[in-house]
């Protein structure tokens, strides 16, 4: 007899602030991958929060949630705050007026720490409150544990207030804080209306460029449609000299 082979779901409890996860304040290199996935990111989710309108995004800002311990925090390498926190903010410090937690957080896995996304980021972020996390991995450089590593992950609170994963995979997953579906594409991450890739949103240079490729192709037809025109008369022309 031989045991088949089964998923299960696992929920545990965790403590809110834990020693260890005060934030260091010594600022670590980015490798040239990671930095091209986030600059990405970032202009992709600042095109569509000037679509949105009040929707403000960042790169490494400090989220913290504990007025007692103002150490302890995440440090995203992407989130996205509605309504935008008061300017020039250092960090967001979430027991403030005007400092909302996050609506969404990214974390691009490190090769040099991989664990520390895999294992640590996820129950910093249950406890942050914040609503909805993903973690990218694109060298699959985390733990095999778990059924890792993942490309992408997708964790969301539910409406009892849980903080769960609820996609591991390759991708597309849905994303409920963009409404839209994030979508693999190499080592990077795209964002799009649809599944199948339909619907790519673009950033603000790639919609500018493609609003001028757009308007030269249409001078282009336009020009194409006045030389047949004048070769249509001019067709007409000789045969009436030919009668």
């Amino acid at each position: 007899m031989t045991a088949t082979a089964r998923a299960v779901s696992v929920s545990y409890t965790i403590p809110s602030l834990p020693a260890g996860w005060e934030l260091s304040e010594e600022i670590m290199p980015e490798s040239p991958v990671h930095d091209a996935i986030v600059k990405l990111l970032v202009a992709l989710l600042d095109a569509w929060a000037v679509r949105r309108g009040l929707t403000a995004v960042f790169r490494n800002l400090a989220v913290r949630w504990d007025e007692d311990l103002p150490a302890v925090g995440v440090d995203p390498d992407v989130c996205v705050v509605a309504p935008p926190p008061p300017p020039g903010i250092r960090s967001l410090q979430t027991w403030l007026p005007g400092h909302e937690t996050p609506e969404l957080a990214v974390e691009v896995v490190s090769e040099t720490n991989p664990r520390k996304d895999y294992l640590v980021a996820p129950d910093k972020y249950a406890a942050s409150g914040i609503a909805e996390l993903w973690i990218f991995d694109p060298l699959l450089a985390g733990p095999a544990g778990h059924g890792g590593p993942y490309i992408l992950q997708i964790w969301q609170r539910d409406d009892a207030g849980g903080f769960g994963r609820v996609y591991a995979g390759p991708g597309p997953a849905r994303t409920r804080a963009l409404d839209a579906w994030v979508v693999v594409d190499g080592q990077r991450l795209r964002i799009g209306d649809h599944e199948d890739g339909r619907g790519p949103w673009l950033t603000g240079e790639e919609a500018e460029r493609a609003a001028k490729e757009a308007a030269l192709a249409a001078k282009e037809a336009e020009r194409a449609a006045k030389e047949a025109a004048l070769a249509r008369v001019t067709e007409l022309e000789a045969e009436l000299r030919r009668r």
